[in-house]
């Protein structure tokens, strides 16, 4: 599909993908298995959760809350106080390692029970902005 003009010098085009949640270094928020639909290039700010190649093997990206600005990139954490894989442990991430920013999780299917019950419940909690502003990341 081509190109407009208008879209490569003013906006810029709307680069979207999905992130898959490996560990649980994120829970409560983010379970292992949700999915994530992820806008590549976007505006990051304190709150908001973030792909980032990890600063030491930067093959493998992770999934943290970008907690604040700190000298040279940002101090990113996971929700889950007992797993330390974040910038307390590799401290700041610099800004051309910010990969993501993450819009929507989608929770999978394949946890749910198949009883109405169950599934419309899965329907209002399966889909979930992460656009808060409020910090959870400890």
């Amino acid at each position: 599909m081509p190109e407009r003009a208008d879209e490569q010098e003013g906006r810029g085009l709307l680069r979207i993908g999905l992130a898959e949640v490996y560990n649980p270094s994120m829970e409560p928020t983010l379970r292992p298995g949700d999915l994530l639909v992820v806008r590549y290039g976007g505006a990051v700010r304190p709150g908001h959760v973030v792909v980032v190649r990890h600063p030491f093997q930067h093959d493998l990206l992770i999934v943290k809350r970008a907690v604040g600005r700190r000298n040279g990139g940002w101090w990113v954490q996971g929700d889950n106080p007992s797993v330390r894989n974040d910038s307390r442990e590799f401290g700041v991430v610099p800004d051309e390692l910010v990969v993501a920013r993450a819009w929507v999780r989608l929770r999978p299917l394949r946890q749910v029970q198949r009883t109405p019950g169950a599934l419309l419940g899965w329907v209002f909690s399966a889909l979930r902005p992460l656009f808060s502003r409020r910090l959870r990341a400890r």
